[in-house]
């Protein structure tokens, strides 16, 4: 199932340092089948409010997420963007895609309806 590391900056101090993370990020990817699916942009936002940078990277499955942030490649280059950048970082697992809205309802809440 396909799994996506999620990035919300909130701060990005664009510099020597952030250019040097941009320039080897994509090396970092290639092993594992990483891809960006999105990075950055300026989102249309039609409820809230919304500040920052979202970046979000597709994987294979999950273990391709893990070793990809775990690799000595990404943890050679992740000082240049967690320095210079505030935020979460976390990894994601997918879904399938005949996935229902109400799959995450607990079974006694699923039956009721």
């Amino acid at each position: 199932m396909t799994a996506y590391a999620i990035g919300h900056l909130t701060r990005v101090a664009m510099g020597p340092g952030v250019v040097e993370y941009l320039r080897r990020i994509d090396a970092t990817l290639a092993p594992f089948d990483g891809r960006f699916i999105i990075h950055g942009g300026r989102p249309e936002v039609k409820e809230g409010a919304w500040d920052g940078v979202l970046i979000v990277i597709a994987f294979p499955d999950m273990p391709a997420a893990r070793g990809w942030y775990d690799s000595p490649a990404y943890q050679a280059i992740l000082h240049h963007r967690a320095d210079n950048a505030d935020g979460a970082i976390f990894l994601l697992e997918g879904v399938d895609a005949d996935h229902k809205a109400t799959d995450v309802l607990p079974p006694e809440l699923a039956e009721a309806g």
